[in-house]
């Protein structure tokens, strides 16, 4: 069988998914996603982005995709997408083709860990038996080092930089600590900001290796956090306005320290919680 998955999303998103694609795959398993996940991805026979193949015109009035899009898809015997799902012209102009559509979210009644919703819908086409933990297999870099990543994908979910310059402050007792940044954060301007140099690395696979070998990370709820969880780095969350019940990080080396009620401000979390946390997982021996 030849399968295409679409797996649209940002980095927690596909990470989240990574049972599930790894359950969805077959004979031939090729893989279109966003671009600065792909590194991710390897052990699927082809990756591509999805902006590279033209499907993002499909179904838009007045636009013809390119001819060679439509000549991919019909080599597939299934095609399986969070892509497109909520989109009606798109299902109907490839009604013809094996296409299965995912929703691309859980419900949102909070009560389903994602990674549990999107294996679940990976199981309604494979009998393949995997746990709903996000794994990044990846060579170990460095060591003896403590990472931060104050970013995420809003301002909502950022614990404020005074605290965690705080926790720094902390670590740097114990051991260097380095600051890291995404691929799509805009790390210059914030370096200023902060008055330290950050860690930034645009292949995902290469920097889970980097914080696959750090001591402790510490990040806000980001694509970052869900990176060094499933790289396997001992890894304390910080969550606010999510609920870390469907969007948090999972590992055996994952502490999540949250507001009282999903939905509070980030800043309710205090320094002492984020040390404690810390400190356990540096008491554990797993950093």
């Amino acid at each position: 069988m030849r399968r295409l998955i679409i797996r649209p999303g940002a980095i927690g998103d596909v990470i989240l998914s990574l049972p599930a694609l790894e359950c969805l795959r077959a004979p031939y398993t090729e893989i279109w996603a966003r671009s600065e996940v792909l590194p991710l991805l390897g052990w699927a026979d082809r990756v591509c982005s999805i902006a590279s193949t033209g499907l993002d015109l499909v179904g838009l009035p007045g636009v013809e995709p390119p001819g060679p899009l439509w000549e991919r898809l019909r080599t597939f015997d299934s095609i399986v997408s969070w892509y497109g799902t909520g989109r009606e012209q798109f299902r109907r102009a490839v009604a013809e083709l094996p296409f299965v559509f995912f929703p691309p979210l859980p419900p949102a009644n909070g009560r389903v860990h994602a990674a549990d919703f999107f294996l679940a819908q990976a199981r309604t086409l494979s009998d393949r038996r995997l746990e709903p933990i996000p794994r990044i297999r990846c060579p170990r870099l460095g060591g003896n080092y403590a990472v931060i990543h104050p970013f995420s994908g809003s301002v909502t979910k950022n614990w404020p930089l005074s605290r965690f310059r705080e926790l720094a402050q902390w670590l740097e007792t114990r051991m260097p600590v380095q600051w890291c940044a995404g691929p799509n954060e805009n790390w210059t301007v914030q370096e200023g900001s902060w008055g330290v140099a950050s860690v930034r690395m645009e292949n995902l696979y290469e920097l889970a290796g980097w914080l696959a070998g750090a001591r402790i990370y510490v990040g806000n709820d980001s694509g970052i956090t869900h990176l060094a969880a499933a790289a396997g780095a001992p890894t304390v969350a910080i969550f606010g306005p999510t609920d870390p019940r469907v969007w948090g990080p999972r590992g055996p080396n994952v502490r999540i320290v949250a507001t009282a009620r999903p939905g509070t401000p980030i800043e309710a979390v205090t320094v002492e919680q984020v040390l404690a946390a810390v400190d356990e997982a540096l008491a554990s021996g797993c950093g």
